[in-house]
C-alpha cells in the first residue's frame, strides 16, 4: 500500500488531508506541488490544477472532501464521519461551510498578502493597506461566521456528537492559516471556538504540521495576543 498527498503544505484542503491520514494512523508520502507553478503533467494528475491531488498505489483522487470521504470507505477505522445520518450531514456541512465559506474570504485578503505575496517577493514587508484590509477581513467580515461556529459549538468538545470527526479537522486545519498571518478568532468574542481551536491545534496530528510550515510561514503567529 502506497498513499501519497500531492500539494502545497500550506493549503488548508491539503493540511486537511494530511491531518485526516494522521488521524487514521496512515502512514503517506508527501509531494510538495506549487499549483501556480506546477509541474509538467499536472493536469493530467489534477485536471482542475487544483491540490490536493491524492494517489493510492497509483490510483488518482482529487479535491480535498473527496479524498477523505474515500479514505473514510477505505480506512473505516477509526470513524471519522459521523455513523448517524444527520449527524454525518451535519459534519459535511461544517466542512462546507469552512471549505467554500471561510477559506474564500479569509485566503484572498488576510493569508495571500500578508504571508504568501511576501514570500513571493523575496521578504518585502505587506502594505499599510493590506494590513488594515486584513485586519476589516477577519475581524468585521469574517466576524458572523466565527459567531456561527461559536453557537453551534456550545459547550461541546467537538462540532457534531461527542467524537472528533471532519467538521472539527477541517475548522482547525483551515484556521491555521489566519494563525500564520497572525490571527485568531477573539478569545473575548469567540471564547468556546479558541478554546476549541487550542485543543486541536495541540493535538499531534495538528501540531506537527503547524511546527512545519512554522518557520516558513508561521512567524506572524507571535502576534496573536487575545
Amino acid at each position: 500500500m502506497a498513499l501519497k498527498v500531492l500539494g502545497g503544505s500550506v493549503s488548508p484542503f491539503v493540511r486537511k488531508v494530511r491531518v485526516f491520514l494522521a488521524e487514521k494512523g496512515l502512514d503517506y508520502e508527501h509531494e510538495q506541488v506549487n499549483p501556480f507553478a506546477a509541474p509538467p503533467g499536472w493536469r493530467d494528475i489534477s485536471p482542475l490544477g487544483r491540490i490536493p491531488a491524492f494517489q493510492d498505489d497509483g490510483r488518482v483522487i482529487n479535491d480535498s472532501s473527496v479524498i477523505c470521504a474515500y479514505l473514510e470507505k477505505r480506512f473505516p477505522a477509526p470513524a471519522l464521519y459521523p455513523s448517524d445520518p444527520y449527524d454525518y450531514a451535519r459534519a459535511v456541512w461544517f466542512e462546507e461551510y469552512m471549505d467554500g465559506g471561510v477559506v474564500p474570504l479569509v485566503g484572498p485578503k488576510v493569508f495571500f498578502p500578508l504571508v504568501l505575496q511576501p514570500l513571493f517577493s523575496g521578504g518585502k514587508a505587506p502594505s499599510a493597506e493590506a494590513e488594515a484590509l486584513a485586519v476589516k477581513t477577519f475581524e468585521e467580515d469574517a466576524a458572523p461566521m466565527f459567531a456561527y461556529l461559536e453557537k453551534e459549538l456550545g459547550d461541546r468538545d467537538y462540532f457534531v456528537g461527542n467524537q472528533l470527526t471532519i467538521a472539527d479537522i477541517t475548522v482547525a486545519a483551515t484556521l491555521v492559516n489566519a494563525r500564520h498571518a497572525g490571527f485568531a478568532p477573539s478569545r473575548k468574542k469567540f471564547p468556546k471556538l479558541r478554546a476549541f481551536l487550542d485543543r486541536m491545534w495541540s493535538r499531534p496530528s495538528l501540531k506537527k504540521l503547524i511546527e512545519e510550515d512554522t518557520p516558513i510561514f508561521g512567524k506572524r503567529a507571535e502576534r496573536i495576543t487575545d
